[in-house]
C-alpha cells in the first residue's frame, strides 16, 4: 500500500471507475442539472463515461460548475498578477482563506483561463465525510489533511502530507494549493499559521531550509470577496470566543457552510497572484540562524504579500466608517453601496446588539485596518 494511499486523490487510472460509482447519485444529479441546466441527463450520463484524467474532469465538469456559481451568486471574477507567472511552472500557491470550496476553485479556473497548470488542492477531511463528497473531491485533485488526531498521530500525518506535496510539486509536475492557516478566517484578519510552514519544511531533509524553499516556489494568493456570503455563520464562533466558550460546531455545520458560500451573494471577486518567493528566502537565510525565526520571518513574507494585495471593495470602506462612526473613507463608496451594506448587516445579525454588530463590521474592515498600517 502507497504511503500516500489515505490522503491521495485519484490516479487517473482510477478517475472512469470512481464516475460510474456516483453518476447515478442523487447529488451528482443536482450537480450536474445546476452546471448543464439544459442538458438531459443522459447526455451527461454518456459524457462521464468518455472521462479518463482529473484534468479531464476538472476542465468539462467542474469548470463549468464554477462558472454557473460566478453567473448565478456573483457580479463576476477578476484577477492580477498571472501573467506574471511561468505556464510550464508548478507552484506552491499559498492561500489566505475565507470560502472553504470556492477559494481553490476560482483559482483553478484562473489558472485554466489563463494557461497554467491547475492545482492540487488541500482539503479537511472532516469536510468531505459523506462518500460522494470524498469521491467528488479526488475527482477534483483534493488531497486529504487528517483532523482530529493525538498529538503522536498529527507528526506522522503532517511527515505524510509535507513528502506528498513535495513529490506532486518536484516529480508529478502539479501546482498545489493550501491555505495559510488551518480553517478559514473568521475575523478578516489573514495571518499564516507558523504550522502550516513547518509541515512543508519536514520534507527538506539534510537541504538547508530556505533553499529548500525556493525549490517549492511559493506564490502567496489574495482573494477578496465584496460580500461574504458566509458572514452571519462565522458569528456563532466569533462571539463564543469573546464569551471566552468553547465552540462546538453543529453536526451539518460544514456542510451548510459550503452550500451557503457557493449559492450566496458575493458580489465582486478579486484574485491576485503575488511573486514568487526568492530574494526574500535569501534575505532570511542570511539574516537569521534559527529555523524557527526563519519560519516566521516566512510567514510574515506571505502574510505582508497577501494583505498588500487584497482588493479592497467598498464594503471594506463602508464597515470601517460604520465601525468608527466616521466618514473616514466616504470617497471610496456611494450612498447607495452605504444603504446596501446597512440593510445586509441588519438582515444578517442583531443590529441592537452591540458586540455582534462590532464583530460583523471588523470582519471586514480588519484588511483594510491591516493594509493601512502595513503602508
Amino acid at each position: 500500500m502507497s504511503k500516500f494511499d489515505e490522503i491521495r486523490f485519484f490516479d487517473d487510472h482510477e478517475v472512469n471507475g470512481a464516475l460510474a460509482g456516483i453518476a447515478r447519485d442523487p447529488m451528482m444529479k443536482a450537480l450536474m442539472n445546476f452546471t448543464f441546466p439544459d442538458r438531459e441527463e443522459e447526455v451527461w450520463q454518456e459524457q462521464l463515461k468518455n472521462v479518463h484524467s482529473t484534468s479531464d474532469f476538472q476542465t468539462h465538469f467542474i469548470a463549468h460548475t464554477v462558472r454557473q456559481i460566478l453567473a448565478k451568486s456573483s457580479d463576476g471574477l477578476t484577477t492580477s498578477g498571472f501573467d506574471q507567472l511561468d505556464k510550464n511552472t508548478p507552484y506552491l500557491f499559498i492561500s489566505n482563506h475565507r470560502d472553504i470550496v470556492l477559494d481553490t476553485s476560482l483559482l483553478n479556473l484562473a489558472l485554466l483561463e489563463s494557461g497554467h497548470i491547475m492545482t492540487a488542492s488541500a482539503i479537511g477531511d472532516n469536510l468531505v465525510r459523506r462518500k460522494f463528497l470524498n469521491v467528488l473531491a479526488k475527482l477534483n485533485r483534493n488531497f486529504l489533511v487528517q483532523r482530529g488526531l493525538s498529538l503522536r498521530e498529527q507528526l506522522k500525518s503532517s511527515q505524510t502530507m509535507s513528502e506528498y506535496i513535495d513529490q506532486l510539486l518536484h516529480v508529478q509536475k502539479h501546482s498545489v494549493w493550501i491555505a495559510q492557516r488551518e480553517g478559514r478566517t473568521k475575523d478578516g484578519n489573514d495571518s499564516t499559521q507558523q504550522g502550516v510552514l513547518k509541515m512543508l519544511a519536514m520534507a527538506a531533509g539534510d537541504q538547508p531550509l530556505m533553499e529548500y524553499f525556493k525549490t517549492l516556489k511559493i506564490v502567496p494568493i489574495s482573494i477578496s470577496y465584496e460580500y461574504d456570503p458566509t458572514d452571519s455563520l462565522k458569528m456563532p464562533q466569533l462571539l463564543a470566543q469573546h464569551r471566552e466558550e468553547e465552540y462546538i460546531k453543529g453536526k451539518n455545520e460544514d456542510f451548510t457552510t459550503m452550500l451557503s458560500g457557493i449559492l450566496g451573494q458575493k458580489k465582486r471577486i478579486h484574485l491576485h497572484a503575488g511573486n514568487v518567493l526568492n530574494t526574500e528566502l535569501d534575505e532570511i537565510a542570511a539574516e537569521i540562524e534559527n529555523k524557527n525565526k526563519q519560519l516566521q520571518a516566512v510567514a510574515q513574507v506571505i502574510d505582508d504579500s497577501i494583505i498588500r494585495n487584497y482588493k479592497l471593495w467598498p464594503t471594506k470602506f463602508i464597515a470601517y466608517d460604520l465601525l468608527r462612526n466616521s466618514d473616514t473613507y466616504a470617497s471610496q463608496y456611494t450612498e447607495q453601496e452605504k444603504q446596501l451594506f446597512a440593510r445586509r448587516l441588519e438582515m444578517r445579525i442583531d443590529p441592537s446588539d452591540p458586540v455582534s454588530k462590532e464583530y460583523f463590521l471588523a470582519m471586514y474592515a480588519n484588511p483594510l485596518i491591516n493594509k493601512t498600517k502595513l503602508q
